[in-house]
């Protein structure tokens, strides 16, 4: 089956488009929400859905740990919180240490995080969650690490309550993300799932530049 069959979603607007009508935007507009971009691209299907909820949009900057001596396997995710979330397995199969994750998470949250924060936020951590309901959303996901991580984080700062909306997801990650989030809508699920941009007819890397360009209502 060519690439041409499975594209699910022309751009980042066709993908935000289709999640706009699987969520409950009419009872969303009744309630007190703030939606949070998982990622670059997470952030600019944040700002549309935002728009329609009338509501603030933000982004929570992450960074993946890499397994030693191999920068495509990613074992562990630290946010902006210095929330660190591991992926149990991986690091049980490659017998990576813990001293080493978080020895590892200090030094990217050091050397990368707080660089973003400070020129994005002048410094100021994402704020002002608690007791707001919090849609976290992301262009899709893989292994689901990184939004578990964004769940975490916004558990963490007491937020109301916390759901997710994703326009394409893998069948694996479905049971992981409703087991802590409230609500999860997704416009396409798969049972076999290759990459995200494998289902996106263009899917242009986003800088950091751009997102900085984008007025943050938050």
């Amino acid at each position: 089956m060519n690439k041409e069959s499975k594209i699910y979603f022309k751009n980042r607007e066709d993908a935000a488009a289709q999640l706009v009508e699987v969520l409950p935007i009419g009872q969303m507009k009744l309630e007190d929400w703030i939606v949070v971009g998982a990622s670059y691209g997470g952030y600019l299907i944040a700002k549309v859905i935002a728009e329609k909820l009338n509501a603030q949009y933000k982004i929570m900057f992450t960074e993946k740990i890499v397994a030693p001596n191999n920068e495509e396997c990613e074992v562990a995710i630290v946010t902006e919180s210095e929330e660190v979330v591991i992926h149990e397995e991986i690091v049980k199969s490659f017998d990576i240490s813990l001293d080493f994750i978080f020895s590892r998470s200090k030094y990217v949250y050091d050397d990368l995080v707080l660089k973003k924060i400070n020129k994005f936020r002048a410094g100021y951590k994402i704020q002002d969650l608690q007791n707001k309901n919090i849609l976290i959303v992301d262009e899709g996901l893989n292994t689901g690490l990184t939004m578990m991580a964004c769940i975490k984080t916004a558990i963490n700062m007491g937020a109301k309550s916390v759901s997710v909306a994703t326009p394409i997801i893998p069948d694996a990650s479905i049971q992981i993300i409703e087991s802590i989030a409230d609500d999860l809508y997704y416009a396409k699920k798969l049972e076999h799932f290759i990459a995200i941009d494998y289902y996106y007819e263009t899917l242009e890397e986003i800088t950091f530049e751009q997102i900085k360009n984008i007025k943050d209502k938050g």
